[in-house]
């Protein structure tokens, strides 16, 4: 075993079981013994008897308390290297530090059980960081300045979700192979963030690797796609499939429950109305991130949305003030570093600024009643590769049901299906409402504007040298048309100027080709 607080660099080797390095003895961080009884498990996350949170016999409590002391001493080691590019073997660098309980020259006292910290390519992350706009003194005032939120509704996958106290990170655990994955994946991920910051993939933050008794607990840091301090009143997880895309009867039991795409189609079935701007906007991020998913061989990711409804959070405010007196909570994520709307403009509010209740960081949309929502996104679970089982999985779903519409498939046709049905089913762009005055009178009016020759002061689209017969004069045509169709005697001896000819026409036809 290595000296107490002696930090290892090097190339990573497997993140399995440290084999001879065996740490100080103990069953799990914080806990009483190997005697305790797991009351309920979904993979690795249990319950210990006093009812407290444990992840492979660790309990929430002493995790919480292990990251903290991990990422403050990885951070602050990190701020004494200088900064420079980023190299290929930093990707594969990974540094160990061991944390016993009674202290060392490098690392302070505590009152959990003894462990090893490890920090998975420190360099590549603080590269990643400093592109998101996150300082080394955010982050970890973020992280470990105040005790970690556990969230409850932390799903079927057997993870332990967390949160930081202002609602910016979500720290979440991770199988073997899911750390595995991501670090192969980081060169290209690297890659993708240098040519383009408008995503909707998840901003990985850190991978680090609590390891005591012979057990490896991996953590991700993460961006937080759903703030606290905003309210969602509905909330889907999508993956484009409709074979058995239902919420179950458990999860609707709760209060915000997490709906699936059948329950989108059938609560929302006009989908999530968009302006123009927002909806090419996300509809060319989709396309992007879906291309480098599938180049990746990545399949079984999902869409996170969450839909905060601006009419319905006044109507809930109004009755929170008469029944409650209270002080207002605090308003939690202030959208420093990332935000759905961000994600698909690659623009940034920037540290400090000033959140409204138009501009909390979600997608401006309405329904097909008009009513207006805030709709924060992202695509997550992006660590799941196009494994043997993965295919062994799809083919047997395929024996009893249509291939095409389960939810394991193929990377290159999973990323085709999810593309259509979130651009065509889930998001739509809003269209253009004629207006009333459109009636077949001025309709005319608009097929002989169309007609027009263009004209060559101040129109762009005109060629050069044309013959000034083609060019529309005050005694032309226009004088005619709007003597004729709108009957002013006004327009008989003062016909409207060339210029506005020009930019009334090409306004006219702009409208067309936008109806």
């Amino acid at each position: 075993m290595a000296t107490a607080g002696t930090v290892h660099s090097g190339p990573a080797s497997s993140t399995g079981s440290t084999g001879t390095q065996k740490i100080a003895s103990l069953e799990v961080l914080g806990s009483s013994g190997s005697s305790q009884t797991i009351k309920k498990t979904i993979g690795h996350r249990g319950l210990d008897p006093t009812g407290e949170t444990t992840y492979k016999k660790t309990t929430s409590s002493a995790l919480k308390g292990a990251i903290q002391l991990g990422i403050t001493h990885t951070v602050g080691s990190l701020s004494q290297k200088p900064e420079r590019d980023v190299l290929m073997q930093d990707f594969e660098v990974v540094e160990s530090i061991f944390f016993p309980s009674e202290g060392s020259n490098l690392t302070p006292g505590h009152h959990y059980s003894d462990f090893r910290f490890k920090t998975y390519a420190p360099i590549a992350f603080r590269y990643f960081r400093e592109m998101f706009g996150i300082r080394p003194d955010d982050y970890l005032y973020s992280l470990c300045n105040e005790e970690l939120i556990e969230l409850s509704n932390s799903g079927a996958s057997g993870s332990l979700f967390y949160v930081s106290s202002d609602d910016e990170f979500i720290i979440k655990t991770v199988q073997h192979k899911e750390a595995e994955f991501l670090q192969k994946l980081l060169p290209g991920y690297f890659m993708n963030l240098n040519q383009n910051k408008r995503t909707l993939l998840p901003k990985f933050y850190g991978l680090y690797c609590i390891q005591a008794g012979g057990k490896n607990i991996r953590i991700v840091v993460m961006n937080n796609l759903l703030p606290r301090a905003v309210r969602m009143h509905l909330k889907y997880d999508m993956k484009g499939s409709t074979y058995k895309r239902r919420a179950s009867a458990k999860e609707r039991e709760r209060a915000v429950p997490t709906f699936k795409d059948l329950d989108f189609i059938q609560d929302l079935p006009d989908g999530l109305l968009l302006e123009p701007d927002n909806y090419n906007a996300l509809s060319k991020t989709i396309q992007r991130d879906c291309l480098l998913l599938q180049s990746f061989k990545i399949m079984d990711y999902s869409m996170l949305v969450g839909i905060h409804n601006l009419e319905q959070a006044a109507r809930e405010r109004a009755g929170e003030e008469v029944a409650d007196q209270r002080p207002p909570p605090s308003q939690g994520q202030k959208s420093l570093y990332c935000t759905a709307i961000e994600a698909i403009q690659g623009e940034a509010h920037g540290k400090g600024a000033v959140d409204t209740e138009d501009n909390m960081g979600g997608i401006p949309a309405r329904n097909s009643k008009g009513k207006r929502m805030l709709v924060y996104i992202g695509i997550i679970d992006i660590l799941q590769s196009y494994r043997f089982v993965k295919k062994i999985e799809h083919s047997w779903k395929a024996l009893v049901h249509d291939g095409d519409t389960v939810s394991v498939h193929r990377p290159g046709f999973y990323a085709d299906r999810f593309q259509k049905f979130m651009c065509n089913t889930v998001f739509k762009k809003i269209p253009c409402k004629r207006l009333s005055w459109l009636t077949p009178f001025t309709k005319q009016i608009i097929n002989v504007l169309s007609l027009l020759p263009v004209v060559q002061s101040g129109c762009p689209d005109i060629p050069p040298n044309t013959p000034t017969h083609d060019v529309v004069t005050s005694n032309s045509v226009e004088t005619t048309l709007f003597n004729s169709l709108l009957g002013s005697s006004k327009l008989a001896t003062t016909a409207p100027s060339v210029r506005f000819v020009c930019v009334f026409r090409q306004a006219v036809l702009l409208y067309c080709c936008i109806e």
